[in-house]
């Protein structure tokens, strides 16, 4: 038997899907006074890479304009068996092209709010896009947990 890490750990497989069903990640940023700075932010998986947008004058873009790198959380569960997630070491690549800005937008309401996107959010969405900035979350570690997966025996 292995260690009750490798008994929880999820596949790759697994993870993926566990990303494409919860909807919101936690993402922490080093702030300007050095401490983290953590924030939700709603995502669009593509495997295990997530993208997202936020304000261009954010903290956050503020905080990955200095140094582009942060750390992830995606977890679901409330009772200890239940408990599940994901967390990521990432390299983050802003993106600040408008036009590029917009596709970011487009799909996170594609997946928010179901597709086809209606024209009058296109037309926000690239108004909006001009104040924004595109964020793809590259992992360069990831650690999955599912307790599920240890059968009730604790």
């Amino acid at each position: 038997m292995g260690s009750r890490r490798d008994q929880i750990r999820m596949s790759e497989e697994e993870a993926r899907e566990f990303l494409v069903e919860q909807k919101i990640v936690s993402v922490a940023t080093i702030g300007p006074r050095g401490r983290p700075h953590l924030v939700p932010l709603w995502y669009v998986p593509d495997g295990l890479e997530l993208r997202g947008w936020t304000y261009a004058a954010s903290q956050k873009a503020k905080n990955l304009e200095r140094d582009p790198r942060a750390t992830l959380q995606v977890e679901d569960g409330v009772e200890y068996h239940e408990l599940r997630g994901v967390t990521m070491e990432c390299d983050v690549e802003v993106e600040r092209q408008p036009e590029l800005v917009a596709d970011y937008g487009l799909a996170l309401f594609g997946r928010y709010g179901g597709e086809p996107v209606p024209s009058e959010i296109r037309d926000m969405v690239a108004k909006q896009a001009q104040k924004r900035v595109g964020l793809r979350f590259v992992p360069t570690r990831t650690v999955t947990w599912d307790h599920g997966k240890l059968g009730g025996i604790y």
